[in-house]
């Protein structure tokens, strides 16, 4: 089983690398956001790889990460969810972004990938909720702590920064880390106060608006 493939590249095309190793050409399909960042063609090239094996095929999926590899696997146990989608969820949202839409139950940045809609988006984040483990360690930084810990108060000024055209994933981490530096028992309007600074350091609310 091939795990991690190491040479030159060959080409890319729509959907897939070809990598010259030892002379031997390895189609390998990846996301776009892979796609993207490979070097040109003739440079050398290092991707960890998904071998999966079917009756009529043997198919390489290439990553440059191991976070990607493994919420690759990880979306394929949602039923409903297959290489091709996967792959297409991780083509709009990388790993980080993914947790934070999943943990904020942000279905409608989900079904910006290819191949999922408003039905499948849903099963995926209510599945995976529960089920990321160290995958989400990333909103730790974000947030402080797990943005899942949202108590009614904060899940209210999430709303609230939704109302004024910010997203719902977005939205989630600056309260989430507005939460951790206020402390327990925050008030609503201090929690919105704090949220909108954390977002305005980031972007000005106009660029969040429809």
């Amino acid at each position: 089983m091939i795990a991690r493939l190491r040479g030159r590249l060959d080409g890319i095309e729509e959907d897939h690398a070809v990598v010259d190793v030892g002379g031997v050409g390895y189609l390998v399909v990846c996301s776009t956001r892979t796609l993207a960042a490979l070097p040109r063609p003739g440079e050398a090239v290092d991707l960890l790889i998904d071998t999966q094996v079917r009756e009529e095929s043997i198919t390489l999926y290439g990553f440059r990460h191991a976070s990607e590899r493994a919420w690759f696997r990880l979306l394929q146990t949602v039923q409903g969810v297959g290489a091709r989608v996967a792959l297409g969820l991780l083509s709009v949202l990388p790993p980080d972004q993914l947790a934070q839409a999943i943990v904020a139950q942000d279905r409608a940045a989900l079904t910006r990938a290819s191949g999922v809609g408003p039905r499948l988006a849903g099963r995926i984040a209510s599945e995976l909720k529960d089920r990321l483990g160290g995958l989400a360690l990333g909103l730790v930084g974000l947030a402080g702590a797990p943005a899942a810990a949202l108590n009614a108060t904060a899940a209210d000024a999430v709303s609230a920064l939704v109302n004024l055209g910010y997203g719902r994933t977005e939205a989630h981490a600056a309260i989430a880390k507005a939460a951790v530096t206020l402390g327990q028992g925050a008030a609503l309007d201090a929690l919105i106060r704090t949220g909108l600074q954390e977002l305005a350091s980031l972007n000005p609310p106009s660029a969040q608006r429809p």
